[in-house]
């Protein structure tokens, strides 16, 4: 009785799901910036939709405290009918990793357009492309439809459920690049669009992540820090840069620190190769900032360089700290910025967290990847994305991450992210698969 009872419930919410209504969900999601810290009218714009959409589930707009990185921030929440089972939440974010605005995204992507527009197919295309799409409007939109499904199914059927759905502001990785002391650990954000969700409620009993993916379901992720190395010299005009130190200032020996910087990456990660682990470390230099680009005769007197880190289980961000600092002082030992001052800065975002592959919902995840696809989900090693799945990880909340796969950019702009339209439907139908046994198994 139970497989037939679940059977009934999928066959509705797949026929609830369509690729118009994703197209009208990444048209609500896509129809204006949503950067950063700016994420509430696109949250309006989204729960307006959604609540003529769906008029039976509750829609809210929820906004966090003002700060001076979130001025105007949002969470949308939808809820269905609660029951007393334990609740599913269904989490993706409202904010991109790229703002759309040229001021922040020039320097990255290295264009001065306007962000191109979200582009739905015709009625013989199935590819929908525009900005933002990646991170995570894409995933955003099947999650949002797949859960609106899955509870509109449970409520037609009388069905006791606690479903809710999250779309996240600022749940993209920011830094401020001036916080925080000129050496030392920094504390951990105590801020975000998820920990505001949670705070002053009751944690969820599982959740699922939705965010573009590898093929297959993520049962850990890695956790996130940020480095700044700062070398720092006194001042100097270049019309004497023969005399500063080191000789020809800062910048002319930035290749020295920067060698330094990719043997301790090297060596990093060379400690932490795990073939057989599903999560892996990473590290990359994002930024250099130096000088002051409307006064290049004189020299910068410091120099920063900004880092960020993927972590995995058991490292501990002081000891990568005192680890980095001491490559670079024998690194820079014998060289032309021995004589500088060196300042190390570490800014933990979270740690890595696991869930046990055998937990109802990782189960569940599988089951309904089996049905979706016709085949079990792929074993997946060394995954170096790290998103807020780790947040709920780390608050005991049994999660599983999995999303859609991106069709390769377009090569004249790959601001222009690609989808398929199908692909979207798939995941939609997946998140709405995965709630409705999540549901089965918590009610009978």
């Amino acid at each position: 009785m139970a497989d037939e009872a679940l059977a009934a419930l999928r066959h509705a919410a797949d026929q609830a799901i369509d690729a118009a209504t994703l197209g009208d969900a990444l048209a609500a999601l896509a129809a204006q910036p949503s950067p950063y810290g700016r994420e509430r009218a696109t949250a309006q714009r989204v729960a307006d939709w959604a609540a003529t959409r769906w008029p039976e589930l509750t829609w809210r707009v929820d906004p966090l405290a003002h700060t001076a990185t979130t001025p105007d921030s949002a969470n949308l929440v939808g809820g269905s009918d609660p029951g007393d089972g334990p609740e599913l939440l269904i989490y993706s974010h409202l904010d991109t990793s790229l703002t759309g605005g040229v001021d922040f995204d020039a320097p990255i992507t290295g264009r001065h357009t306007p962000a191109p527009a979200l582009d739905l197919p015709g009625p013989d295309g199935d590819i929908v492309s525009g900005f933002g799409l990646g991170v995570a409007r894409a995933a955003a939109a099947a999650a949002l439809v797949g859960y609106a499904a899955a509870a509109e199914a449970c409520r037609a059927a009388g069905r006791p459920h606690r479903l809710t759905l999250l779309l996240a502001a600022t749940g993209t990785h920011r830094h401020d690049p001036d916080a925080g002391p000129d050496d030392g650990v920094a504390p951990a954000p105590t801020t975000g669009g998820v920990l505001h969700h949670l705070r002053d409620r009751p944690l969820p009993a599982a959740a699922i992540v939705a965010k573009t993916s590898p093929p297959g379901i993520l049962t850990a992720e890695p956790g996130a820090m940020f480095l700044r190395v700062r070398l720092s010299s006194g001042f100097h005009p270049a019309l004497f840069r023969d005399t500063a130190t080191p000789p020809g200032g800062l910048l002319t020996h930035l290749g020295v620190i920067i060698e330094a910087l990719e043997e301790f990456r090297r060596v990093h990660l060379a400690r932490r190769a795990d073939p057989d682990a599903q999560v892996g470390a990473e590290l990359g230099i994002g930024a250099v900032r130096a000088g002051q680009p409307g006064k290049p005769d004189l020299l910068p007197g410091a120099v920063d360089l900004h880092l960020y880190l993927t972590t995995v289980p058991g490292d501990d961000p002081a000891q990568i700290t005192d680890a980095l600092r001491a490559t670079l002082v024998r690194r820079l030992r014998d060289t032309p910025l021995a004589g500088c001052g060196l300042a190390v800065a570490a800014h933990p975002v979270h740690p890595s967290a696991a869930t046990a592959p055998d937990a109802p919902i990782c189960r569940h995840a599988q089951d309904a990847w089996l049905a979706a696809h016709g085949r079990p989900a792929a074993a997946l090693r060394g995954w170096t994305g790290s998103t807020d799945g780790v947040v709920l990880r780390g608050r005991g909340v049994p999660t599983v991450r999995l999303g859609p796969p991106a069709l390769p950019p377009d090569p004249a702009d790959p601001r222009r992210e690609r989808y398929a339209l199908p692909e979207l439907v798939r995941f939609a139908r997946l998140y709405a698969e995965i709630a409705l046994r999540h549901q089965q198994a918590s009610t009978g």
